[in-house]
């Protein structure tokens, strides 16, 4: 009993179920709660940016060919662009199907528009260059500062690759940065041990403070976006892990400890020091899951992909607004760009939707009101499907372009491998995309 106390997720389980009671039972209490969960949410942002860093400016360092780089880049990028159309694609088919709206007849005048001022005033209506143009920081230390990941993301390529052309010069710098890689993610363990008191503070405030009755009134539309979830897992990743050579299942016990603070803290970004350390010991080389992983977070967010299409069906359906396929099939194609600039913004599913809203100008933004008791409550399937897309993307995209190690995933899939605590802090996974490429064939030598 002990033993099985002793894991995290079993205790970021237990949090999230007395998280939930305190919530039910003492609501202002719950409420009080929130710190909790926001401090712990802090502390692992305050890791992202150096562990983005130290993670992809060492691994490209390391790397030996400067065209893999490339190929891996065009190929993730790809890849993201379909898989996350086709979440969009399963979000509208579920909500035209079970029409979670239908029937409600809101009237737009009626609604109380006031608490949508926090996600409409930042609303921008920005081109694709002002989101190309937003990827280069005006400074490196401005980058760092706003922890914006994609502006860290290219800083670190440009100064891994500028490493690899430098050589032997660099070799003492790139082992320094190394060390210090080994360190942080020592203190990415140390503050994962807190999950269980994140996660209890983030369940308590949100049920404390918009209870259970929101969920009875709008219940088919939580059904369906946990329902459209499931089916994408299922029936899209699902696939996706075949076609690379793993079980779906296998995969998600492997990263279940992931997936539960996930769920009691509502966020993707949570996990993602421990998702770049569980890629690599899942056998994808180090430079391909320092790079997927945080693009990911922006260019491929499966979940508010899903969630973005059925809510704004579901508004429309709701307050009788009469869509042909021609606007359902615009809609679609608007949120194929507009989502992909959710990451690292402050309530960004509001954000990106009242964006793609006002950009059509067919779907009241006011009937967003109608989503504002149960948007937490549908966080937590956004935040896992999020996750779990992009981890079966890196392993996909490193089985692509051959940069998975076969062997070294199925001992870590099926349990034969150490914990990842220890892994981290006695192994250096640097490693080139050509060693993962060898590695596998020189077995198949010895064997032959």
């Amino acid at each position: 009993m002990k033993r099985i106390l002793g894991k995290l997720y079993v205790q970021v389980l237990i949090a999230v179920v007395l998280g939930a009671i305190v919530g039910v039972l003492v609501p202002e209490t719950g409420t009080a709660l929130k710190p909790f969960g926001d401090a712990f949410i802090k502390l692992i942002k305050m890791l992202l940016a150096p562990v983005i860093f130290l993670t992809v400016v060492t691994g490209i360092a390391k790397m030996e060919n400067m065209k893999e780089l490339g190929r891996v880049g065009f190929r993730a990028l790809l890849y993201f662009e379909v898989v996350s159309t086709l979440a969009l694609v399963v979000g509208l088919v579920v909500v035209d199907v079970f029409k979670p709206g239908a029937g409600m007849n809101i009237d737009v005048a009626t609604l109380d528009t006031s608490s949508l001022a926090t996600y409409t005033t930042a609303v921008k209506h920005a081109s694709f260059m002002d989101f190309i143009m937003n990827i280069i920081p005006d400074t490196i230390v401005d980058a760092f500062a706003k922890g914006n990941v994609l502006q860290i993301l290219l800083f670190s390529i440009l100064l891994g690759v500028a490493l690899a052309h430098v050589g032997p010069r660099g070799k003492v710098f790139v082992d320094t940065l190394d060390s210090l890689m080994q360190g942080m993610f020592r203190i990415v363990n140390m503050v994962m041990r807190l999950a269980p008191i994140g996660a209890f503070g983030a369940i308590a405030f949100t049920i404390g403070k918009y209870g259970f009755g929101s969920l009875f009134s709008l219940g088919k539309l939580m059904a369906c976006v946990y329902l459209t979830c499931a089916v994408f897992v299922i029936f899209v990743l699902g696939p996706i892990c075949r076609y690379s050579g793993f079980s779906l299942w296998k995969f998600l016990k492997f990263i279940k400890e992931e997936l539960f603070t996930v769920l009691g803290t509502s966020s993707s970004e949570s996990v993602l020091p421990q998702m770049i350390s569980k890629m690599e010991k899942a056998g994808v080389s180090k430079p391909v899951a320092g790079m997927v992983i945080p693009s990911g977070l922006t260019f491929n967010p499966d979940g508010q992909a899903i969630y973005y299409t059925i809510a704004a069906i579901f508004i429309a359906q709701a307050t009788n607004t009469p869509l042909t396929l021609t606007d359902q099939l615009i809609v679609l194609a608007v949120l194929m760009f507009t989502s992909k600039g959710s990451a690292g913004v402050t309530g960004s599913g509001f954000i990106i939707l009242a964006a793609t809203l006002s950009s059509l100008g067919t779907i009241p933004v006011a009937g967003m009101v109608l989503l504002l008791g149960v948007d937490r409550f549908m966080s937590e399937a956004r935040a896992i499907t999020n996750t779990i897309g992009n981890g079966v993307g890196t392993m996909a995209i490193a089985k692509w372009v051959g940069a998975l190690d076969t062997a070294k995933m199925n001992r870590a899939l099926d349990g034969k491998d150490e914990p990842i605590e220890e892994e981290v802090a006695t192994n250096s996974p640097s490693r080139s995309l050509e060693t993962d490429i060898a590695r596998p064939l020189e077995r198949q030598v010895a064997q032959g």
